[in-house]
């Protein structure tokens, strides 16, 4: 290309970059928790490792790691001593749980002595019992509490139940005298507290009058 040609061709003009922006002073207030929230969290966790450290030293101080512990290392010694502790608050635990249940026991209506109980007395529509007959409105039978029948419970089959055909007497003073009868157990209450006693209509009219639904009775074990 000749001197005059490139005379005749045009310049494209050159663009002026922008200015380099440097930024003088402090950073923006947005950039600011980063580096505070790095500085905060390395104290924290300088801080816990200084704790942990402390911890390990007391320890190794009272138990140091190369004696022997009654002919053991001192991590077997450690195992031993956890187990034992654990056994013996298993125990502990066996004896409350034991010791509830026999106070619980103890103050239930049970047929272990000649003991008399006061309750209240009501009556209900017989049929099939828990202990595994069938009665009806004349018979002379009873229904205890469901907290006495199941305290005496041996097994799931509730017709094999001790307290099943067991003998109770149930008095109260009615029409001018005291009056008793001979009960025969049969079922168990679900709505009598241990006291109660839920016998058939006719067994209630001879106690009290039918009308009243729910007297005071005393009773025991025969």
């Amino acid at each position: 290309m000749s001197t005059e040609e490139l005379k005749s061709t045009p310049q494209v003009p050159r663009k002026e970059l922008p200015p380099t922006y440097q930024r003088n002073g402090p950073a923006p207030e947005w950039e600011a928790p980063l580096e505070t929230g790095r500085k905060t969290t390395n104290i924290k966790l300088g801080a816990f490792a200084g704790a942990s450290t402390t911890l390990t030293d007391r320890f190794n101080r009272l138990l140091p790691p190369h004696k022997k512990y009654l002919g053991r290392s001192r991590r077997v010694f450690l195992i031993c001593l956890g187990v034992l502790v654990l056994a013996l608050l298993a125990l502990i635990i066996g004896l409350a749980v034991g010791l509830g249940h026999k106070k619980q026991h103890r103050n239930l209506p049970l047929p272990n002595g000649a003991e008399t109980y006061t309750g209240d007395l009501t009556y209900y529509g017989p049929g099939l019992g828990a202990c595994g007959i069938d009665s009806n409105d004349n018979s002379a039978i009873v229904s205890i509490s469901h907290y006495v029948f199941d305290a005496a419970q041996k097994g799931s089959n509730p017709n094999a139940n001790p307290l099943c055909f067991r003998k109770i007497r149930a008095q109260r003073q009615y029409k001018g005298g005291l009056q008793s009868v001979d009960l025969t157990v049969v079922d168990r209450c679900t709505g009598c507290e241990p006291k109660d006693l839920d016998a058939s209509p006719a067994m209630f009219a001879k106690l009290a009058d039918p009308d009243q639904g729910r007297v005071t009775v005393t009773w025991a074990w025969l």
